[in-house]
């Protein structure tokens, strides 16, 4: 980053850390991995593969320090099952994990792909070897999905990001079984203009929680002369109340500037979906896809992520120029 700006996110110095020569059968590239650590302390990456068809499967990698030595399962971990799961048609795609103490089980919401768009799905494991399949819980065009660790008053809660009339926002929905969803609202608008996130964000990895709220890294989309840039933004939502948001920072925090985030298959994109917080409880891992062609890795400090949010960040912004059928949609959205 600049020297007029603070740098949030330090990337490590051996990136990228994994990429399709790792692989220990053929595809095309790996990116936009799931993250987690097991109990033991190993991390688990749940990775994005593509294969030469252009379809997408997950596989697993597991490592000792998160950085090196990454053991991969030598053959697809969860692969699409059109036979059984139409909407996985031509595949599934950058997986979201929590880990839910009350299930004793990881939740994996992931994008399916089909004819219709992509939906968000969700299946169950509690060793990433066999999972349960829960199917589609929020049909297409919808994305950018991850479940809250632990239920809010008496319901889970799914934040997403469904497109529509109004735009491409994330929603939090609320469900009493984790299989039928409601009381949609509006989290966090993106943008109009010329801002970074302007008319399309999504979350990134699973909000994390802290004494302070719950603390989201999200991507923003600006569309250029020359392509989409996509970057990173942090927001703060209260912990009872997650749809209420508290913070929101006006500028982005890490963007693409190395040339493995620079020039790949989709160049100018950092993507991540996966965290994981160190024994300390401070230090950050933050596992990302570098241009849709492979995984890297920065860190950062909780700590330091929230200091500048209090700093940089204010309530979140209404758009008074957003067209009244957009202003419309969102309010009968929240009331419903």
């Amino acid at each position: 980053m600049s020297e007029h700006y603070p740098t949030l996110f330090h990337r490590y110095l051996g990136n990228p850390i994994l990429t399709a020569a790792d692989w220990p059968y053929p595809i095309h590239t790996v990116f936009n991995p799931g993250a987690t650590r097991l109990a033991d302390g190993t991390t688990l990456l749940l990775c994005r593969v593509e294969d030469r068809r252009g379809h997408s499967h997950l596989c697993a990698a597991r490592s000792a320090n998160g950085l090196d030595g990454w053991q991969i399962d030598p053959e697809p971990t969860l692969l699409g099952d059109p036979e059984h799961r139409p909407e996985e048609l031509w595949g599934v795609e950058d997986p979201r994990i929590t880990y839910v103490p009350e299930l004793e089980r990881y939740v994996v919401v992931y994008t399916s792909y089909a004819r219709g768009g992509p939906g968000v799905s969700m299946a169950l494991t509690s060793d990433f070897r066999s999972f349960e399949r829960i199917g589609v819980v929020m049909q297409p065009e919808d994305k950018d999905a991850a479940l809250l660790p632990h239920r809010i008053g008496d319901s889970w809660a799914l934040i997403h990001r469904p497109v529509g009339p109004s735009g491409a926002h994330i929603w939090i929905s609320y469900s009493s079984d984790l299989r039928h969803w409601g009381s949609h609202q509006v989290m966090l608008e993106a943008r109009l203009g010329a801002w970074w996130d302007a008319n399309k964000i999504g979350m990134s990895p699973p909000p994390i929680e802290t004494p302070e709220g719950w603390l989201m890294i999200y991507h923003g989309v600006r569309h250029t002369p020359a392509g989409c840039l996509y970057r990173l933004g942090l927001a703060l939502f209260s912990l009872d109340t997650p749809e209420h948001c508290l913070l929101r920072g006006d500028t982005w925090v890490f963007g693409p500037e190395e040339v493995y985030e620079r020039t790949g298959d989709v160049g100018n994109v950092v993507f991540p979906c996966g965290v994981t917080v160190a024994d300390d409880g401070d230090t950050l891992h933050m596992y990302y896809g570098g241009a849709d062609s492979c995984i890297a890795l920065a860190t950062a400090s909780i700590k330091q992520l929230l200091a500048w949010l209090r700093t940089h960040g204010s309530g979140p912004l209404v758009d008074r120029r957003r067209p009244a059928y957009a202003q419309s949609q969102i309010a009968r959205a929240a009331s419903e």
